[in-house]
């Protein structure tokens, strides 16, 4: 971990704002901003992109021209057996279709016949194609087919790499959040609770009331005590836990230092920044998940894989032509009767194998169309349960801010009824213990209420372009 320098250097360039002369608020915006920007794990998704550009630029290399030269040569004793030279330029084509362009030139005293050609050599200018096996579609269509799905492919992949990892930091800052106020509860009420036991100190110094209530203040002293240092311990944990999400930009993590606190007024600000505001249930479309097409450039890339298999149940049959001239400068010169070609033909007799790599294909891209369905169920029902649980949610911040607000005039009235002396210590502690289990509970829905829309931007795998 860097030291304090460090620390001041990375925030330095943000937007937080100076609370006090020593407290800086860390945004939730900003936080999140850099989380996208120099995570490890966002950086990772953003790899997944260049693998697949770089999948698509392999596969675009089985069309590039070739050059071939095959030059042999033989001499033992003065005696020249053969010299041969063979240069071939090709150029595949997406129909199965090669153009080729052939120089042969071939010498020697002991010279296969069928290889003599004239002195100055012999030129070919030809064709070969498959029309059977290879024709509408080959290993060199499919492979690049196949990686312009995986290309796309990666780019959703990528969104879901960044949205999870945005989302796991959000419930951190989230749970940071919750500890922090907490921790300022139990400070307030610690508060109180020492003022009470001083002035009940007090009181009971000068005959008012029991010594022995005394006591009883600094039981309720030392509970608060008890239950902020308890909290701290719970703010210390998220603390570290939201450092693992913070990095700097040559990859060192930032620790989170403790007059660093969380911005308290961020319901605001959580819908624009996660990009989920104005986004009501009836705009959702199911089909545009990046999970959802993820798993649909997969079926694509494995129909191409079908498609393949089942080119393969067809005969091998290659042709070749190629015309042949010594003067390739004359176009003229090339004549349907100087040619050179063939044809070949091959067809396994039970075809067993084609017929089970088929048969698995189409297993493959079945099981694949199953986790579509799935997914895309499984999502939709996820969707709109999260958007009900947030319309809840929305009802119980109302009424857990009517109960804080009931139980502090409870008990308000009890102090006031204390100080007249109709009301006893006991009583004003039974109220002031329901009010910070009140409050505790309202930041727990709170809470709550904020994880919740976080899961709605998971669930909707969105990756926000403004961070």
């Amino acid at each position: 971990m860097r030291t304090l320098i460090l620390f001041l250097v990375f925030f330095s360039v943000t937007s937080l704002i100076a609370q006090e002369s020593d407290t800086l608020i860390l945004n939730f915006r900003e936080y999140l901003g850099y989380v996208k920007k120099y995570h490890p794990i966002a950086k990772q998704a953003e790899l997944s992109v260049g693998i697949g550009q770089a999948n698509l630029m392999k596969a675009r290399g089985a069309f590039d021209p070739k050059i071939e030269v095959d030059y042999d040569r033989k001499e033992f004793k003065g005696t020249e057996y053969y010299d041969l030279l063979n240069a071939t330029f090709k150029i595949p084509t997406w129909y199965g279709i090669e153009l080729k362009g052939n120089f042969e030139q071939n010498d020697g005293d002991f010279l296969n016949p069928a290889e003599s050609v004239p002195t100055n050599g012999l030129y070919s200018a030809g064709v070969s194609m498959s029309v059977g096996q290879g024709l509408w579609i080959n290993e060199r269509m499919a492979t690049l087919k196949q990686a312009k799905y995986f290309r796309e492919q990666s780019k959703a992949d990528r969104d879901l790499l960044v949205n999870q990892i945005l989302y796991e930091a959000s419930l951190a800052y989230f749970d940071w959040l919750q500890s922090f106020n907490e921790v300022s509860i139990y400070q307030n009420f610690l508060a109180n609770a020492n003022t009470r036991f001083e002035g009940t100190k007090k009181r009971a110094a000068s005959g008012d009331i029991a010594a022995i209530d005394t006591v009883e203040a600094k039981i309720a002293l030392q509970n608060r005590a008890l239950s902020l240092e308890q909290a701290k311990v719970s703010l210390m944990k998220h603390s570290l836990d939201l450092s693992s999400f913070l990095w700097m930009s040559d990859d060192i993590p930032v620790e989170l230092r403790p007059n660093v606190i969380p911005d308290i007024n961020i319901e605001g600000d959580i819908d624009t920044t996660l990009e989920i505001l104005g986004k009501p249930l009836d705009s959702f479309t199911v089909e545009n998940h990046p999970k959802l097409k993820a798993l649909g450039y997969k079926i694509d890339g494995l129909r191409v894989d079908k498609n393949l298999k089942a080119n393969r149940l067809l005969p091998k049959i290659d042709l070749e032509y190629n015309f042949l001239t010594e003067t390739p400068a004359l176009i003229n010169s090339f004549e349907s009767q100087q040619y050179k070609g063939g044809i070949s033909f091959q067809l396994p007799l039970f075809l067993r194998k084609e017929r089970g790599d088929l048969k698995l294909a189409k297993f493959k891209l079945q099981d694949a169309k199953f986790d579509f369905d799935n997914a895309q169920v499984a999502l939709q029902n996820k969707i709109v349960a999260l958007y009900r649980e947030l319309e809840s949610f929305e009802t119980q911040n109302i009424l857990i801010d009517e109960i804080v607000a009931n139980y502090s005039t409870l008990l308000a009235a009890e102090e006031r009824k204390f100080s007249f002396g109709e009301s006893s210590l006991f009583l004003i502690n039974s109220r002031e213990s329901k009010l910070i289990d009140a409050e505790l509970k309202q930041i727990a829905v709170q809470n709550k209420f904020y994880d919740t829309k976080a899961k709605l931007f998971n669930s909707l795998a969105v990756n926000p372009e403004n961070l």
